[in-house]
C-alpha cells in the first residue's frame, strides 16, 4: 500500500544499519505502509544489503579473484560465491515484500507476476505467428478476411 506511515517508529531505520541498509529502509518505509511481517522482511533485506556491501568491498580489495585449491588448482575465490548468494537473498527478500510497481496501487504476488508474464509471452507468440501467416497470405495474393 502506498502512503506515509502514521508512526515515526515505523519509518525510523533499525539501529546498526550502515548506509546501504539505511538507504533501502528509507526508500521503502518512507513510501509504503507495511504490515508487521513486511517490516521484518525489510529489516532482513536491509541487513543483507549491508552484508552485501561489505562482501563487495572485500572482493574489490582482493589482489586476484582466484585462489589455490588444496591440490594446487586455481579456483574462484570463496567470497565470489558469498556475494552471489547475498545478491540472490536480497532479491528474494525484496521480492517477498510484494511492493507495487509504478503502475500498481497494490503489489502482486510473485506467482501472479510470473503468470502474467507467461500469458503475455503466449499471446505475443500467438500474435507473431498470426501476423506471419497473414503476411504469407498477403504475399501470395490472397485478399480479404476469414
Amino acid at each position: 500500500m502506498v502512503g506515509g506511515s502514521s508512526s515515526d517508529d515505523d519509518v525510523r531505520p533499525p539501529s546498526g544499519l550502515k548506509a546501504p541498509g539505511r538507504r533501502l529502509w528509507t526508500a521503502v518505509a518512507g513510501l509504503y505502509i507495511l504490515t508487521a511481517s513486511e517490516v521484518e522482511m525489510l529489516r532482513q533485506a536491509c541487513r543483507t544489503a549491508d552484508e552485501l556491501d561489505r562482501l563487495e568491498r572485500a572482493v574489490r580489495a582482493l589482489p586476484e579473484l582466484t585462489t589455490t585449491g588444496s591440490t594446487g588448482q586455481l579456483k574462484p575465490h570463496p567470497l565470489l560465491a558469498e556475494v552471489r548468494a547475498h545478491r540472490q537473498l536480497l532479491e528474494r527478500l525484496t521480492t517477498a515484500l510484494n511492493l507495487p510497481d509504478d503502475t500498481e496501487e497494490v503489489g502482486t504476488r510473485a506467482s501472479s507476476r510470473h503468470a502474467r508474464k507467461a500469458a503475455k509471452g503466449r499471446w505475443r507468440k500467438r500474435t507473431d505467428e498470426g501476423n506471419g501467416k497473414l503476411a504469407e497470405l498477403r504475399a501470395a495474393g490472397v485478399q480479404g478476411g476469414w
